[in-house]
């Protein structure tokens, strides 16, 4: 049964959020030692004399319309032959959170950043995340770059990893840059008023191109699943909102890999112990293969990147409203990602779905842990010193980042489906398009198209199959519970 009107008028979508990440194994709260800490920290990152001073450079930084914790900012030049020399510059976040202080031990608990939608419960306090540990516009900040030359045929070349001097010069956003990158929308005020920056861009969408090429055809994974985030507007939900790839997320997640595999890269060639982060090679391989034959499409026996890369390109063309389903239950029979320790001399296993060997996280020290560990571990290592972890505490720090992740996840989605059921609560009766995401022993799932959302189909529906178009009428949402109830039209 739906709730009551007044019920749901009277949810509490902060405070059922704030219950999920509490539920979730989270501590939303700063305990006393870490709100000390945070008063008396200096407003200054502390820098070196050896730190190269790139200042002067056009860095610029693309995020989501709200964000302020900046992790990162890019830049690229030509060079002679044809090449685009990529730097990515990373907040130093260790700067001002050392390890084993207040604030590190309660971001070490927490393990990562919770986005729910509704509200972010952030890793470390915003005063440092969002103002002086991001890389805020037009502030000068201290930073690791990671840095590489991308040739035409998108290989790599003269790796280096090094602290710097840098300075923001324009925060930009993945709607504004992508719609002008892919000619939708007008340029965005900073690149309209900077030519230079624009050609800037033009530069960066080349590098990732071509970095994307070159990934792809070692048999990196193209996948497109549905996030819905909720709309929320004066504690109301007004819509859910998919996210959607473009050209401009698309440029800084290409970035980002790159960056994360010249840092791996580099940690493993000075010797040191590092966390990486993996997706193996996937045990439920057979299901795979079957699920390419309902397709008329003969997958090899054994696990293979580039056939599988192959098959979903197809797909994608194929039947693009359903590659989002498809993607799922691939990424589902993939198997999750996970942290792992990477010793000398012992290779971690490789990351299956980019396609990667050498392959970690720390590109993004404001929001996951993991991350800071890694940027701690590149300072020693720049620095000369021994490792600031042993391997068995790296391992227990990969483990427990594992979790935490798992755990956030699941905190969001119980947000969004509470989310959902409010929005769809004086919709009953309501007939919509959908598409079947999953056939279980609990039941049928599918998911609507607009809006978005996800709920179990009632009565006997065993003759629909994942992917199988339907018309569902809504006849029941539980926001206490997350649940939305429809019924085969």
């Amino acid at each position: 049964m739906s709730a009551p009107t007044s019920a749901l008028s009277a949810f509490d979508l902060r405070a059922a959020a704030r219950r999920a990440v509490i539920q979730g194994g989270f501590d939303p709260d700063w305990p006393p030692a870490a709100a000390q800490q945070l008063a008396s920290l200096a407003s200054a990152q502390p820098g070196a004399s050896t730190d190269r001073d790139l200042r002067g450079m056009l860095w610029s930084s693309i995020d989501d319309d709200t964000s302020r914790d900046l992790d990162q900012i890019e830049v690229a030049d030509a060079v002679p032959g044809g090449g685009i020399r990529v730097c990515v510059a990373i907040a130093d976040v260790d700067a001002l959170v050392p390890r084993g202080s207040p604030l590190d031990v309660h971001a070490a608990r927490n393990g990562t950043t919770v986005y729910t939608g509704v509200m972010t419960f952030p890793m470390l306090p915003e005063l440092l995340s969002t103002d002086r540990t991001s890389l805020a516009p037009d502030q000068d900040r201290r930073a690791i770059v990671a840095e590489m030359t991308v040739a035409i045929d998108g290989s790599t070349s003269a790796p280096g990893v090094y602290m710097a001097r840098v300075r923001n010069g324009a925060q930009l956003t993945y709607g504004g840059v992508g719609a002008w990158l892919d000619g939708t929308g007008a340029a965005p005020s900073a690149v309209a008023r900077q030519p230079a920056l624009a050609d800037q861009l033009r530069l960066q969408e080349e590098a990732a191109r071509r970095l994307r090429a070159r990934r792809l055809e070692r048999g990196a994974l193209e996948l497109a699943t549905i996030e819905a985030n909720p709309l929320v507007r004066d504690g109301h939900v007004v819509g859910l909102e998919a996210t959607r790839p473009g050209p401009a997320r698309d440029l800084i997640e290409d970035f980002m890999i790159a960056a994360n595999t010249v840092i791996a890269e580099y940690l493993a060639g000075q010797g040191r112990s590092s966390i990486r982060r993996v997706v193996r090679t996937p045990a439920r391989w057979p299901r795979i293969v079957s699920l390419g034959a309902q397709y008329g499409v003969t997958l090899p026996a054994e696990p293979d990147g580039s056939a599988l890369a192959a098959f979903l390109a197809a797909r994608r063309a194929a039947d693009p409203d359903r590659f989002p389903d498809l993607s799922l239950a691939v990424v589902k029979l993939l198997g999750p990602g996970e942290y792992v320790v990477d010793t000398p001399g012992v290779p971690a296993p490789g990351h299956f779905g980019l396609a990667v060997g050498d392959y970690t996280h720390g590109t993004a020290p404001n929001r996951r842990y993991a991350d800071l560990v890694t940027e701690r571990l590149v300072k020693a290592t720049l620095a000369g010193v021994p490792a600031p972890y042993t391997d068995a505490e790296l391992a227990a720090i990969a483990v427990h980042c594992t979790e935490q992740e798992n755990n956030a996840r699941k905190a969001a989605r119980v947000v969004h489906k509470e989310a959902a059921a409010v929005l769809l609560a004086g919709q009953i009766g309501t007939v919509f398009d959908g598409i079947v995401t999953g056939v279980t022993d609990h039941g049928t799932f599918a998911r609507i198209l607009t809006p978005p959302a996800e709920g179990l189909v009632q009565h006997d529906s065993r003759h629909v199959d994942v992917g199988d178009r339907v018309r569902v009428r809504l006849v029941a949402t539980d926001p206490s519970r997350g649940y939305i109830d429809f019924a085969l039209a």
